[in-house]
């Protein structure tokens, strides 16, 4: 329990980076963010699917179209959204839709995969869900007070970019439950190996992606310096370092994690991500939290340990 919860913190750290990109490359567009970073993910992959080779080998053609499917919107439709989101809406707002995932998963877990993993029981699983959907409410309440205070708020881009959170959401409700499921049936697959599997199945959507990409741009007639942009330096590095940890790293300690535990208890878990991203973009604002924000963190914090302590009993106890 306790190892696939520190795997999960470990994952969450290195998920809040994709959180950054965004912010630090405003003037980039979002869809170019999605496919550079994992295009990134698979180069990164290759080298490691040459070491793990034989294991890849075992691999179904079935494996491969579940691997496809989740590298599909796992992780491009979702980093489309979620960088559109912050582009257009900031990094607080996105964040906070994005923290109400561990709610969202707990539940949809809950509710499908009891015959599995077992039945959290709704009264003791309650308590931990409150404190942590509270938690998010007061960290939200602080952003939306800010909002309110900016005379220039554009408020039709900010509820575009809420409605493109919205759909990250959905992205990565679908993501952990089946990616779970995979692995929860295939106890004697390395995580690692499954990691390595989703960046090469993400590499040729990449750069299908890219190609498609820059011939629009082309097409358009778009002023945008392709294919590295502006600040060709910056961008390159900052792709391959999210690549690294955000996407394979990330994706690895994810997966201990879910073979480990409760898809309903891992769901909460990424409540890490969540604190993750706020710690960096407090850092990056070069602002301390305020002390209503503080308190939404301790709400998250007390909610999630609570959590890893309720155990899933059989169906039919429960019953």
């Amino acid at each position: 329990m306790w190892a696939g919860t520190l795997y999960a913190l470990a994952a969450g750290l290195m998920w809040g980076l994709v959180f950054v990109g965004p912010l630090l490359l405003p003037e980039y567009p979002a869809a170019l963010q999605s496919v550079a970073r994992y295009l990134a993910f698979g180069l990164i992959a290759l080298p490691l699917a040459w070491l793990d080779r034989r294991a890849l080998r075992q691999l179904s053609r079935a494996d491969w179209i579940e691997a496809l499917k989740l590298a599909a919107i796992g992780n491009l439709l979702y980093y489309l959204c979620l960088a559109s989101a912050i582009q257009r809406a900031g990094g607080p707002l996105p964040t906070m839709l994005i923290g109400t995932l561990p709610v969202v998963i707990a539940i949809s877990a809950n509710l499908r995969n009891a015959r599995r993993d077992g039945k959290l029981p709704w009264k003791r699983l309650a308590p931990s869900l409150a404190l942590i959907a509270l938690g998010i409410a007061f960290v939200n309440q602080v952003e939306l007070q800010a909002l309110r205070q900016d005379a220039g708020a554009d408020l039709e881009r900010y509820a575009v970019g809420a409605l493109l959170a919205l759909g990250a959401v959905a992205c990565w409700t679908w993501y952990p439950l089946r990616n779970a499921d995979w692995l929860r049936a295939h106890p004697d697959r390395s995580p690692r190996t499954w990691a390595t599997a989703q960046g090469v199945a993400t590499l040729p959507l990449a750069l299908a992606g890219y190609a498609a990409l820059w011939g629009g741009m082309a097409a358009a007639g778009s002023a945008f310096p392709m294919p590295a942009g502006p600040r060709p330096e910056v961008f390159l590095a900052l792709m391959a370092i999210i690549g690294l940890f955000a996407s394979w790293l990330g994706t690895l300690c994810w997966n201990e994690a879910s073979q480990r535990l409760p898809t309903a208890l891992a769901g909460q878990l990424i409540v890490f991500e969540t604190l993750a991203a706020l710690a960096y973009a407090f850092i990056l604002r070069g602002q301390m939290p305020q002390p209503l924000t503080l308190a939404g963190i301790a709400c998250l914090m007390i909610g999630v340990l609570r959590a890893v302590r309720v155990k899933p009993e059989p169906l039919s106890a429960a019953a």
